[in-house]
């Protein structure tokens, strides 16, 4: 973990197989007194589709996301739905008190 208090950011990277949930990685950065706002992720999953919407189910902590297309990017092809595939995207920040459920990428590719 890399903490900079002067831009505020804090860098976390997981190994793989870990099962650190989304809220796990948040109630720790509450409970040191800072808040989450939208944040950057690389995550590996399956991802899915489903009555029109992509979503991604990240392996280890099983968690699913809504996805998005960031600035630029492409929707997915159908061809990869059903597949283990890497996100890189945001984050999109979520009220308070409430989970983030949206990753708006930037990139998907078949693992």
């Amino acid at each position: 973990m890399d903490v900079s208090l002067n831009k505020g950011l804090a860098t976390v990277a997981l190994k793989d197989g870990n099962t650190v949930t989304m809220k796990q990685l948040r109630d720790a950065i509450s409970k040191n007194a800072f808040s989450t706002k939208e944040s950057e992720i690389v995550a590996i999953g399956q991802l899915n589709f489903k009555d029109g919407v992509w979503s991604l189910r990240i392996t280890g902590p099983n968690e699913d996301y809504t996805l998005a297309p960031g600035h630029d990017a492409q929707p997915p092809s159908a061809g990869l739905a059903g597949k283990i595939v890497t996100v890189s995207g945001t984050v999109v920040a979520a009220p308070n008190g409430k989970l983030p459920t949206e990753i708006r990428f930037r990139s998907i590719t078949e693992k």
